[in-house]
């Protein structure tokens, strides 16, 4: 059985078991569920077979290739998703929801339920960048393709030096590895109505058209989740982190919000030496924009300041450090924030680390509320602050 005859059966058992629905009758229902989820399985004991097949054969091709100067071998790798031929296939999937047969194989298989392709190449590259150019706070994290469910050692080096007696010497010290951060496999979804994509008839306009609608919606959410995510179904955000330590939860009074000196004593003198290079604050435009810029000390220089270089735009600094400005639903401005909502985050954001390949597959779906098709991509992910120590996060007070 192929995709396309598991495809075909499934969406009759579907239609079969809508119609039992519909009629109130449940017990036929679940028998005819049943059957779906049988078919499921067997596709998928199909699909894993044929995709470890594949596997033996690439490593067939590779035993066999020359040996000799490698400098003068054309490499035999061709990028099958790069191609003109997969991307023009990929557009009318988006836009009718038939793939092209030769391209429906066990490589582009994700899951039972649904039928999907990869994004091309071309499209993940420049999602990629436009999420650099354009998310401010994903530009700035660590980015790693660590399988799912594995536990990584962070080390802990912090050896102690003693002094030596005329008849002592000192404990031999190991670099222990005593915490562990594992990820799991969240699914991040855009929706893009077939609508957008229907009238679209060149390739470069469609390809220019959907990095857009997806790069507008992905890199929202990923920052939001890097900030405030709640680990469940999705990436743990930094504020939510339990493992930061309760002395680096900071309140801040409203007389000591707009003074240099409530910042230097209270949150300043709070941030580690070890943390401080690299880190920076985030906040929202209007908070420092209304309370940190044009800040000064107690001779009159400026703490809060724009620079004005020959860089992108303006450089928002506070006391000497970066500060990166976010969207309101990042993080709450100091004006409409409540009483102990948080209003700034210091943090090296390099300690923040994004598990993804990076790899996008677009889904095609029926909305049976609107019975209409809807096209959706799909990237896996997870996030974790690997170093919480160095995290200091201030809240309103009174």
């Amino acid at each position: 059985m192929n995709k396309k005859e598991y495809l075909q059966k499934r969406n009759a058992l579907l239609t079969e078991a809508e119609n039992l629905l519909n009629e109130g009758d449940v017990e036929k229902f679940n028998e005819k569920k049943a059957e779906i989820e049988a078919l499921d399985n067997q596709f998928d004991k199909i699909a894993k077979a044929q995709a470890n097949m594949n596997a033996l054969k690439d490593g067939a091709k590779a035993a066999m290739k020359p040996e000799g100067n490698l400098d003068n071998q054309v490499p035999d790798y061709e990028d099958v998703y790069n191609s003109k031929e997969y991307r023009v296939a990929f557009m009318n999937y988006c836009k009718t929801g038939i793939m092209d047969d030769k391209f429906q194989n066990a490589d582009t298989y994700t899951s039972t339920t649904d039928a999907g392709a990869l994004v091309p190449t071309t499209i993940m590259e420049e999602i990629i960048k436009k999420m650099e150019s354009y998310g401010h706070i994903f530009n700035r994290v660590r980015k790693s393709n660590i399988k799912g469910g594995v536990e990584v050692p962070i080390l802990t080096l912090k050896p102690a030096a003693n002094w030596i007696g005329e008849s002592s010497t000192s404990d031999r010290q190991k670099v222990e590895a005593n915490t562990k951060v594992s990820f799991s496999y969240h699914g991040l979804e855009c929706k893009v109505a077939i609508s957008l994509l229907a009238d679209i008839t060149t390739l470069s306009i469609f390809e220019t058209t959907i990095t857009q609608l997806i790069v507008e919606a992905m890199i929202k959410a990923l920052d939001i989740a890097i900030i405030k995510g709640t680990g469940t179904g999705q990436p743990k955000g930094i504020t939510v982190d339990t493992r930061i330590p309760a002395g680096n939860i900071i309140t801040l009074s409203a007389a000591d919000f707009v003074t240099w000196e409530g910042w230097k004593k209270k949150v300043f003198a709070k941030i580690p030496l070890a943390y401080r290079a690299g880190g920076s604050f985030i906040m929202a435009a209007g908070t420092f924009e209304g309370y940190i810029d044009g800040m000064v000390d107690a001779n009159g220089q400026p703490i809060g300041r724009i620079n004005y270089g020959i860089s992108n735009g303006p450089q928002e600094r506070f006391g000497g450090r970066e500060v990166v400005l976010v969207e309101d639903d990042v993080i709450t401005p100091y004006e409409s924030a409540a009483t102990n909502d948080i209003v700034t985050v210091f943090c090296k954001l390099s300690d923040y680390d994004i598990n993804s390949n990076m790899q996008m597959t677009m889904y095609r779906w029926l909305d049976h509320d609107t019975n209409q098709w809807v096209d959706k991509a799909i990237l896996i992910a997870d996030g974790k602050i690997l170093d919480p120590n160095g995290v200091i996060i201030v809240k309103k007070g009174v």
